[in-house]
């Protein structure tokens, strides 16, 4: 790391430097820790989160959703008790289990202050470590499709088995064809309804206003790989653009995108959303139960994958075409689930 220009990280509006900081891994992860020394974070009044002032100080409430209690609390609570010290301060956490806030109290307003940021760089890293929990979603699992998907399989098969890793455990399952926008980690209730209402807001703000609150229509067609060797495909997807040759479709997801990563529910990943419907993945092969979607690349996975040789497929299904589809819904679809159809258990959509 270049010392001169640490990497950065934006909590709350503000800006943060990340140290480096060498962690000891533990045999488990509940038992993982996190150190936070005193010059990591200032101990300056932030206007990011209320503090209030008590009969007996200073006391600040942080919203942490009960999963991450763990990484504030740390091996044997040695975390916690750190972070009591270097700020002399009291951090009360509730049950596990048990979704509530953590409060932190203390004499002064600035060691409450200090306290607070230290726990919101603990989070914010740890958060990131998380697998991912729903994500926001195009389906595309209406009849006509499924059927010219099954009939691309078909070919595929009788074309292009005896080329190398071409079997029928890389298909996507046909009630789950899609396109994913973004990937979420949710860790409860309260976090879904926020995502929920997040999307509410974004039909009213601006997707009524692009798509005239109409549905889109929308063509897939053609058929192209992820990677640069087509020799060894990992992910082939479909192609997928407006009829009528505008770019409101690639509006809608941008903006949504942009839209979660300002609320802090979503990571910018890209500078805009590539759109594509998997048919095809590696990923696919190693656990037929495995969800059937192209963001999904656990850190296990690469090693695991055994790509297959599309060069052929490529060639021969150039300008395969899926279908035409009316998109009149975005969802909110819940990773590891399905639905009465087949298709994600929806969380909300709009």
């Amino acid at each position: 790391m270049d010392v001169l220009r640490p990497p950065l990280r934006r909590i709350g509006g503000r800006v943060y430097r990340k140290n480096l900081i060498q962690e000891q891994p533990f045999p488990h992860e509940e038992e993982e820790d996190f150190c936070a020394g005193p010059g990591d974070c200032a101990d300056e009044p932030c206007d990011a989160f209320v503090v209030e002032e008590t009969e007996r100080g200073f006391q600040c409430r942080v919203e942490v959703p009960s999963p991450l209690y763990k990484y504030i609390i740390g091996k044997k609570g040695e975390t916690k008790k750190r972070l009591e010290t270097e700020t002399r301060t009291s951090i009360s956490i509730p049950k596990p289990g048990v979704e509530g806030e953590i409060v932190i109290t203390g004499q002064h307003r600035s060691g409450v202050v200090s306290a607070r940021t230290r726990i919101d760089v603990l989070l914010d890293s740890f958060r990131k470590k998380q697998p991912f929990t729903h994500f926001l979603s195009f389906p595309l699992n209406q009849p006509a499709i499924q059927e010219k998907f099954l009939q691309f399989k078909e070919e595929v098969l009788e074309k292009c088995s005896k080329d190398h890793g071409v079997s029928s455990s890389l298909f996507q399952n046909p009630a789950k064809l899609h396109l994913t926008l973004g990937t979420l980690v949710l860790l409860n209730e309260q976090e879904i309804q926020k995502a929920c209402d997040l999307l509410q807001r974004c039909k009213e703000d601006f997707v009524d206003q692009i798509t005239g609150g109409q549905p889109l229509t929308v063509e897939v067609a053609g058929v192209e790989y992820m990677n640069d060797d087509p020799a060894m495909t990992d992910v082939l997807y479909a192609k997928v653009h407006m009829k009528d040759g505008s770019d409101r479709l690639q509006m809608v997801a941008d903006q949504l995108v942009e839209r979660f990563v300002a609320s802090g529910l979503m990571l910018k990943e890209w500078d805009r959303v590539k759109l594509h419907a998997t048919v095809m993945n590696t990923l696919f092969r190693k656990d037929p139960t495995e969800e059937r979607n192209s963001t999904m690349t656990g850190k296990s996975s690469f090693k695991e994958r055994e790509s297959f040789n599309g060069q052929n497929i490529l060639k021969l299904f150039e300008n395969f075409h899926f279908g035409e589809v009316q998109l009149d819904s975005v969802r909110l679809s819940q990773r590891f689930s399905s639905d009465a159809s087949g298709y994600y258990a929806t969380s909300g959509q709009l």
